[in-house]
């Protein structure tokens, strides 16, 4: 019976549209699993085939079963050895699965993308409701570690790439350049745990679009490391995308532990001009706030005119006056704090505007960073969640790469990477032979050195990896083995 047939007759059997469709999506799901499963099988069999002929022994056939969007597929494949007496899965190097691996790199690229904004149940329920994807939100979990290891180890290959490059690459020239930063801190799992998650952002400006203001070309840097750490990756990422060297740099904070103007001037030392650090306006007006309370008063608007006219004569003026009204320890003590804090910040207390010569057309203040930080606190600071230190980074590194726009590039790369585990053991073995030892000896790049050591590649080294046997294999699909159906 053919498909238009099977499909009529349920239209037929079945009460409702509603049903019809439900019935019809099982249908296709149980169909396309059938489908895929056969071709893998066939496909099992034309590279068996190979192998035999290059000198493989044939062991046994296992099962397999990966889980896809559209259904559980499940197939038999040959376990084979070779030459040497190793064992192999030549199927599973064929289509890139490594052992263990049950379910299909757009399922748990799909299952981080739902968690970046939903809790795991939530994502379990989703998956279940919409796909023919059912686990547990446990799972769900396990799936954002190793997900979000895929940008972590991409941030760590940028580092290292820096760190050891003879010079600079080539990045884009802009006129201007801005950055901001700053910390959000989350709970974690034991009893007054606390994690910062360090924050910064670069962009070239703004972009307006009616009454509506974005920043131009931001990229975010995320992480839960130390504060080296996290210098170390915003000066990579910068380092590798712009060309800083006749660029004035534009960067603002609260000026805290870890966001001072020397950490700023030190990453963007590329530059030949010094790095403008101003006081986040933000945090001046929450400082006035908590010295001296909500509402209107005259001494908040002094206090604030002398700010915004940098006058430090009427500021302390303003200041001493109303601190000998004051007997509250606790009032005298904000004053105090809020007076150490003005006066260690007040060199920084300006408009960028106010500095350059040249003010870009459409420049706005800086202070952008508190309404990124939300990507954060929405969805790790809600409903008293609490984070162990792997899900805390893994989670903060899935929202960069999908701020970025990177996160499928660096999921695409590092999971060929990972798949290449028999691919490594071959070449090892090639370069093993006398002759590959002596190619040994010719220089080759830091990615060559990296892809035969078995380590993960970072986004912007993959360029379509070559299979030994079956060139450009991962590149394009229609370069796998020819099928010929069995009879």
């Amino acid at each position: 019976m053919d498909i238009i047939s099977i499909i009529a007759g349920l239209l037929k059997g079945t009460k409702s549209l509603m049903e019809f469709e439900e019935q019809l999506k099982l249908l296709m799901q149980k169909a396309f699993t059938q489908w895929v499963g056969d071709v893998f099988e066939e496909l099992d069999k034309t590279i068996k085939q190979k192998k035999l002929e290059e000198g493989w022994e044939y062991c046994r056939s296992d099962n397999r079963s990966v889980q896809f969007l559209f259904g559980s597929v499940t197939f038999k494949r040959s376990l084979m050895r070779d030459k040497r007496g190793n064992s192999h899965y030549p199927l599973d190097e064929c289509l890139g699965l490594v052992p263990h691996q049950r379910y299909s790199p757009l399922v748990e690229l799909k299952v981080a993308e739902l968690a970046s904004e939903n809790t795991y149940r939530e994502v379990a329920n989703i998956l279940k409701e919409w796909t023919a994807v059912s686990l547990s939100h446990t799972t769900v979990g396990e799936m954002v570690k190793r997900v979000g290891k895929t940008q972590v180890e991409a941030d760590k290959a940028l580092v290292e790439e820096m760190e050891i490059a003879a010079s600079l690459p080539d990045g884009k020239k802009v006129d201007y350049l801005f950055s901001e930063a700053d910390g959000v801190f989350i709970r974690g799992l034991e009893k007054k745990q606390g994690m910062e998650v360090r924050h910064a952002i670069l962009y070239e400006g703004w972009e307006t679009n009616g009454k509506r203001v974005s920043l131009r070309q931001p990229t975010v840097i995320m992480t839960t490391e130390d504060i080296q750490t996290f210098w170390d990756e915003v000066q990579a990422t910068a380092a590798n995308t712009y060309s800083l060297e006749k660029a004035q740099v534009i960067t603002n904070s609260d000026g805290g532990a870890g966001y001072t103007a020397e950490r700023f001037q030190t990453a963007f030392s590329q530059s030949e001009f010094p790095v403008l650090n101003q006081l986040d306006t933000y945090h001046v007006a929450q400082a006035i706030i908590r010295t001296f309370g909500g509402g209107k008063s005259e001494i908040k608007e002094q206090i604030r005119k002398a700010i915004r006219t940098h006058d430090l004569d009427q500021f302390t003026l303003y200041l001493d006056t109303h601190e000998s009204t004051l007997t509250d320890k606790k009032a005298l003590k904000k004053i105090k704090e809020f007076r150490s804090y003005i006066l260690k910040n007040w060199d920084r207390i300006f408009d960028w505007r106010d500095r350059v010569k040249n003010v870009p057309e459409g420049a706005r203040g800086l202070g952008a960073m508190e309404s990124n930080q939300r990507h954060i606190s929405f969805r790790m600071k809600k409903r008293g969640m609490h984070w162990s230190e792997l899900g805390a980074e893994a989670m903060v590194k899935i929202k960069q790469g999908i701020l970025n726009g990177t996160f499928k590039q660096n999921i695409r790369a590092f999971v060929l990477s990972l798949a290449q585990w028999g691919l490594i053991v071959e070449a090892r073995e090639i370069y093993e032979t006398p002759a590959g030892k002596a190619s040994q000896e010719r220089p080759r790049s830091e990615v060559r050195a990296r892809r035969l050591a078995g380590r993960p590649r970072k986004a912007s080294e993959f360029r379509a990896p070559q299979h030994p046997r079956y060139p450009s294999l991962y590149g394009n699909i229609t370069s796998f083995p020819k099928i010929t159906p069995s009879k």
